[in-house]
C-alpha cells in the first residue's frame, strides 16, 4: 500500500468514525439526562427505532413530492424536528410507566423496545406494501460528498475527514454538545434535574417539582434519541429496515464508559465507533496486513465493538458513579 492510499484509507476511517459516533454521543447524552433526573431509559433502543422511522417516512415522502430536493437542507432540519416529536412521543410513555405509575423502570423499557421494531414493521408494511420494510432515504440530504484524487498534504487529509460525508446531524450535534454542557452545569435547571437524581426527597425540600424535573430528563431524552435513530440511519446507508441492531444499547454503554459526563461521553463515543469501523474496514481486506487467514474473519471483526465494550466496562464499571436515586421511584410521602 503506497503512502497516498494509507492516508486515504486513515481518513476514511477517521470520517466515519465520526459519522457513527454522531448517533452514539446524541442517544448517550439523552440517556445521560434521563438518569441524572432519576430515570433509567432503557428504551433508548425503542426510541431509535421511532425516531428513525417516522423521520425517514418524511424524507421518502419528500423526496416522491420532488420538494426535498429543491431545498435539501430545510426539509433535512424538518426531518429532524419529527425524528425528535416521534422519540419525545414515545419516551412519554416510559415516562408516565415510571414516574406516575411508579413502576418498575427495566422492564418498561425492554417492553417498549420490544414493541417498537414490531410497529415498525407494521406501519412500514401499511404505507408502502406488505412486505416492503426497507425506508429509502435520499442522497440529497447531504451537505457535501467531496471527492479527492489523492490525500497528498495536510489540507486534503483535514477536507476529507470532516467534508467528505456532511450532514445536518453532525453539526447538530456538535450544538447539543456544547449547549449540554453548559446547562448541565451552569444553569438551574441542570443543577436541580442531578439534585432529583441525587436525592429527591431533599430536592422536593427546598420546592423543587422532581416529577416534573423527571418528566423533563426522560422528555430530552426521547428527543435525542429520536434525532439519533436518523443520525444512525444516515451512517449506516441508504435505507431503514425497522432496527438499529443493538445501538441503542451500545449508547448505554458508552454513558456508562463516559461516567454520565459530556465531555467523557464524546471521548467514549468517537472511541467505539472507531473501534466498529476499524473492525468494519479490516473485515473488507482493504488494510493488507489486519486480514487474518481465517474463513470467520469478517464474522470476528464485525464483533470488535461489542467485545471492546464488554471488556472495558469490565475494567471500568467499578469506577463508574451513577446518580444515586437513578431507577428508584421517588414517593413523595416517603423521607
Amino acid at each position: 500500500m503506497s503512502s497516498a492510499q494509507a492516508f486515504k484509507t486513515i481518513a476514511d476511517v477517521l470520517s466515519s468514525t465520526i459519522i457513527f459516533a454522531v448517533p452514539l454521543m446524541l442517544v448517550a447524552l439523552g440517556a445521560m439526562f434521563s438518569e441524572r433526573s432519576g430515570v433509567v431509559n432503557i428504551a433508548l433502543e425503542g426510541i431509535m427505532v421511532i425516531g428513525a422511522l417516522f423521520s425517514c417516512l418524511f424524507l421518502s415522502m419528500s423526496n416522491t413530492q420532488g420538494w426535498g430536493s429543491v431545498h435539501p437542507q430545510l426539509t433535512m432540519l424538518l426531518a429532524i424536528l419529527v425524528a425528535g416529536g416521534a422519540g419525545v412521543i414515545f419516551s412519554l410513555f416510559l415516562a408516565f410507566a415510571s414516574i406516575n405509575l411508579k413502576a418498575d423502570q427495566i422492564i418498561g423499557g425492554t417492553a417498549l423496545n420490544t414493541f417498537a421494531p414490531a410497529f415498525s414493521i407494521v406501519l412500514s408494511w401499511a404505507i408502502q406494501g406488505q412486505g416492503q420494510t426497507q425506508i429509502a432515504i435520499p442522497t440529497w440530504i447531504r451537505i457535501s460528498g467531496l471527492k479527492i484524487d489523492s490525500v497528498n498534504s495536510l489540507g486534503n487529509f483535514l477536507e476529507w475527514v470532516f467534508l467528505k460525508n456532511l450532514y445536518l446531524t453532525t453539526l447538530l450535534a456538535v450544538v447539543i454538545l456544547i449547549v449540554g454542557i453548559i446547562v448541565l452545569r451552569k444553569t438551574r435547571f441542570g443543577l436541580r434535574l442531578m439534585a432529583c437524581g441525587e436525592h429527591p426527597q431533599a430536592a422536593d425540600s427546598v420546592g423543587i417539582n422532581v416529577y416534573r424535573r423527571r418528566y423533563a430528563g426522560v422528555a430530552i431524552s426521547g428527543v435525542l434519541g429520536g434525532i439519533g435513530g436518523l443520525a444512525y440511519t444516515i451512517a449506516v446507508g441508504s435505507n431503514f429496515a425497522s432496527s438499529v441492531y443493538g445501538y441503542g444499547f451500545l449508547a448505554l454503554a458508552v454513558l456508562i464508559f463516559g461516567n454520565w459526563t459530556p465531555v467523557r461521553i464524546t471521548l467514549a463515543a468517537l472511541f467505539f465507533a472507531f473501534f466498529k469501523v476499524a473492525g468494519t474496514v479490516a473485515g473488507s481486506g482493504t488494510i493488507p496486513f489486519l486480514a487474518l487467514p481465517i474463513k470467520q474473519a469478517s464474522q470476528l471483526y464485525n464483533i470488535l465493538p461489542y467485545l471492546v465494550t464488554i471488556i472495558l466496562l469490565i475494567f471500568t464499571s467499578k469506577r463508574s458513579r451513577a446518580p444515586k436515586a437513578e431507577g428508584i421511584p421517588y414517593d413523595k410521602g416517603s423521607r
